[in-house]
Formats: structure tokens, C-alpha cells, sequence
């Protein structure tokens, strides 16, 4: 059996869809092992948000290829077309996104948790996420105008990607 963690973000507490996520996953199979709500700090987020400009590199590159994929300018809103400038301010969003409010983190288990659970979420940007799973059902937020609003996307839900991502991300915030 797998484990993987889950966080429903700020912008999911706040407009009341915990239940509704935490069902999903109880009805596909998945179990609940643990679950808290926190009041997350920088310190924590900036550990699970890394440092790292492979990854910070990858987020900039998906907001220039949203931009480009609708012929806009993203120098216009931003000044620059740098995808590792564009990932560090997306990363300062994101930080400060999960630090504006309460967030419930959430350690599932079951057959190919980590697999299921990301297939539950949908894609990253609402915008493009099948009807369905949660990102596609509750909120049609894109990188372009959470950019043009300097603002992170507001995804609603975190779910770990791999397993030795999932490993990490259960330590943090469950400091096993």
C-alpha cells in the first residue's frame, strides 16, 4: 500500500469544500491515516515549495506556455519572458497563498494512492482539468490571469506526485 499527502489550500477551506474533497477519496477506496488543519508558516512552505531551479524553472515554463498557447504578452504583465524569473515570482505566490489561511493536510493511504489521488485532483490548472475530478468541477482559475493578478493559481488542493515526494511531504508536515 501507498501513502501520499494531500493539502486543500487556503482557497478550497474557504469557500466550504472539504467534505466534498475528503469524500472523494473515502469513495474511490482511499484511506484516511491522518488529518490536521494548519495555520502553515514560511519557514514549512518555503521547505515544500523547494529552492530548486529545476523545479522553479518547470512552474515558470508552464505560465510561459499558457501565454503563449493564448497569444499574449506575458512581458507586458510581468517584464519578463525569463522562465526561471517567471517560476520565482509564481513561487513567492504560491508561499504566500498557503500561508493566508487555514489549511487541512492529509495523509492517504490505499492501492497507488499517489496515482489516484492526483487523478481525483486533475490536471494543475483548473482551466484544463477534466470535468470531474476536483480542479475541473470547482474552479476554472489559469495561469494567465492569476499572472496578470500576480497571484498564485488557485488550485484548491496539493497532492503529492511521486513517492519519494510523498515521503518528504508527510515528514514536513507530519514530521514523522
Amino acid at each position: 500500500m501507498e501513502r501520499t499527502l494531500v493539502l486543500i489550500k487556503p482557497d478550497a477551506v474557504k469557500r466550504g469544500l472539504v467534505g466534498e474533497i475528503i469524500t472523494r477519496f473515502e469513495r474511490v477506496g482511499l484511506s484516511l491515516e491522518e488529518m490536521k488543519i494548519v495555520n502553515a508558516t514560511t519557514e514549512i512552505v518555503e521547505q515544500h515549495y523547494p529552492d530548486d531551479k529545476n523545479w522553479i524553472r518547470s512552474v515558470g515554463k508552464k505560465t510561459l506556455d499558457t501565454y503563449q498557447k493564448y497569444n499574449l504578452n506575458i512581458v507586458e504583465d510581468l517584464g519578463t519572458d525569463d522562465a526561471l524569473e517567471v517560476g520565482n515570482l509564481i513561487r513567492r505566490w504560491l508561499i504566500h497563498q498557503i500561508t493566508s489561511g487555514p489549511i487541512i493536510a492529509i495523509i492517504l493511504s490505499g492501492n497507488h494512492a499517489i496515482e489516484v489521488a492526483r487523478k481525483i485532483v486533475g490536471n494543475t490548472v483548473p482551466l484544463f482539468a477534466e470535468l470531474g475530478t476536483i480542479r475541473g468541477d470547482f474552479s476554472i482559475d489559469s495561469p494567465d490571469l492569476s499572472t496578470k493578478e500576480k497571484r498564485a493559481l488557485q488550485n484548491l488542493i496539493h497532492a503529492s506526485a511521486t513517492i519519494e515526494e510523498a515521503k518528504r511531504e508527510i515528514s514536513l508536515w507530519f514530521e514523522v
